[in-house]
C-alpha cells in the first residue's frame, strides 16, 4: 500500500463510471496479491490503444486516450454482442478497458467488428485513507421511503442491442417534457456510460437516473435480488423528485439474462403500467412479442428502428394487433401524452414546445408538476394507443 498524491490523482482521467466517488476519499493505493471486486476503482496506465480511443471524463467529456495515461474506472463484468464480453479478472494482472464509460475488465470474447479492446495495467485499487479499497457500490443513493403513489412508468424493452430502445425512449421523454408532464428517465440495465444519461436531460427530463446512481458500475451477472431492488429504488426516487411520468429503459434484448429475469420479477412487474417494445424489423417485433405476452407484461406499443420502413411497419402492425409509433409520433406531445393517459396539450404549436423545454430546464422540479385531475386515462384507441394506463399504487 502507498499514498496516491495529489498531484497524480489530478493528471488522472476519472471516468464517467466514478462520478459519484468523490477525489477527497482517493488517498492509498492497495497493490499485490488482492482480488479486485466489481464496482472497485483501479489506477491503470494505457498501454495500448484499441477500441476504446477515448474514455468519458466524470463530466462528460470523451477524452482522447494516449499510451501512458493514467486513468481511474471501476472493474465490472461486461455484456455487449456487438462489442465485448468481458469478466472482473482474479488479480491485478495487466486487463482491458472494456467500455468508454470506463470499465476495466478481462475480455473473453469480442465481435469481430470491433478492433481489440485498449490494454491497460493496473497500478493499484484506489482506497481511502485506512487502505479500505473504494468501491462504488458504497456511493450510490440512499434507498428512499416508498411513494405513496408512482407516477405511470412505461418501460421500453426491446430484441437486442441496438433495435432503438434508447432512441424510443428519448422521443418519448421529449414528447412528455414538451406537454408539461415532467418526465422522469430511468435505465436500469447496462454497463455504464452518460451518452443515454445526457440525451434524457437534452431531451427535457425533470430527473434522470441509471444504475450507476444507486452503486452499479454493470449490471451483468449481479445477483438478481440486489438488481430488482435497485431498478424499483430508481423508480421511487424518480418519484419521489415529483415526476409525474416515468420512462424506464431496460438494456439489451429480452433473453439476455439478466433482462430475461427482470421481466419475471413480481417486484419489478408490480412497478410498472406499460411495455413499449423496440424491434429493428417485423420478424424480431413478432417473436419478442409473443415472449412478452407469455409473460403476461402490458405490451402497449411496438417501436424502434423497424419504424424506418413503412413496410415493416405493416407487416408488424398487421401480425402483431398492436400501434407501431414512429419517432415522430412518440415526440408528439398529443401521442406521448395519450400513452400516459394524460390529457393532450391544447395547442402545441413547434414555438410552444421549444419554450416549454427550456421554462422546464430553468425552473426546477415543480415547474411542472402534475396533478391527479390532469390524469386521463384512455377508453379507446386515441392516438392509436389501446387502452389507458394508470399510475401504479406502492
Amino acid at each position: 500500500m502507498g499514498p496516491l498524491s495529489m498531484d497524480r490523482l489530478g493528471r488522472a482521467k476519472r471516468a464517467f463510471t466514478t462520478r459519484r466517488v468523490p477525489p477527497v476519499a482517493m488517498q492509498e493505493l492497495v497493490a499485490g496479491q488482492v482480488r479486485p471486486r466489481t464496482g472497485d476503482l483501479v489506477l491503470a496506465r494505457v498501454d495500448r490503444i484499441g477500441h476504446h480511443a477515448r474514455l468519458e471524463l466524470t463530466t462528460g467529456r470523451r477524452a482522447h486516450l494516449h499510451v501512458g495515461d493514467e486513468i481511474i474506472v471501476a472493474y465490472a463484468h461486461r455484456y455487449a454482442p456487438d462489442q465485448f464480453e468481458a469478466h472482473v479478472p482474479l488479480g491485478l494482472s495487466p486487463t482491458h478497458l472494456v467500455a468508454s464509460g470506463g470499465i476495466a475488465s478481462e475480455m473473453h470474447s469480442r465481435c469481430g467488428d470491433v478492433r481489440r479492446p485498449t490494454d491497460i495495467s493496473p497500478m493499484g485499487l484506489v482506497a481511502d485513507y485506512r487502505g479500505v479499497p473504494l468501491n462504488v457500490g458504497a456511493f450510490g443513493l440512499l434507498p428512499c421511503p416508498v411513494p405513496e403513489h408512482t407516477p405511470v412508468t412505461v418501460v421500453v424493452l426491446g430484441t437486442s442491442m441496438n433495435a432503438g430502445k434508447t432512441t424510443t425512449a428519448h422521443r418519448l421523454v421529449r414528447g412528455l417534457a414538451v406537454a408539461g408532464h415532467s418526465p422522469g428517465a430511468a435505465k436500469v440495465t447496462g454497463t455504464g456510460a452518460g451518452g443515454d444519461y445526457w440525451l434524457m436531460i437534452d431531451a427535457g427530463a425533470h430527473a434522470v437516473l441509471d444504475f450507476t446512481d444507486v452503486g452499479l458500475a454493470s449490471t451483468y451477472r449481479i445477483e438478481m435480488a440486489a438488481l430488482e431492488r435497485k431498478a424499483v429504488e430508481l423508480i421511487h426516487h424518480l418519484a419521489q423528485a415529483g415526476c409525474g411520468a416515468i420512462v424506464v429503459e431496460v438494456a439489451d434484448g429480452v433473453f439476455q439474462q439478466e433482462t430475461a429475469r427482470l421481466m419475471q420479477s413480481e417486484l419489478f412487474r408490480s412497478r410498472i403500467d406499460g411495455v413499449i417494445f423496440a424491434a429493428a424489423d417485423a420478424v424480431g417485433a413478432i417473436g419478442g412479442l409473443e415472449r412478452l405476452r407469455a409473460l403476461e407484461l402490458p405490451v402497449v406499443a411496438l417501436a424502434g428502428k423497424l419504424t424506418r420502413s413503412p413496410l415493416a411497419v405493416r407487416e408488424a402492425a398487421a401480425a402483431c394487433d398492436l400501434p407501431v409509433l414512429t419517432l415522430d409520433e412518440l415526440g408528439d406531445p398529443a401521442t406521448a401524452s395519450a400513452l400516459f393517459g394524460f390529457s393532450a396539450p391544447p395547442h402545441a404549436t413547434p414555438l410552444e414546445l421549444e419554450e416549454a423545454s427550456c421554462s422546464q430546464e430553468e425552473s426546477g422540479p415543480d415547474a411542472h408538476g402534475e396533478t391527479e385531475d390532469a390524469r386521463e386515462p384512455l377508453s379507446g384507441s386515441a392516438q392509436g394507443v389501446p387502452g389507458g394506463l394508470s399510475g401504479g399504487v406502492a
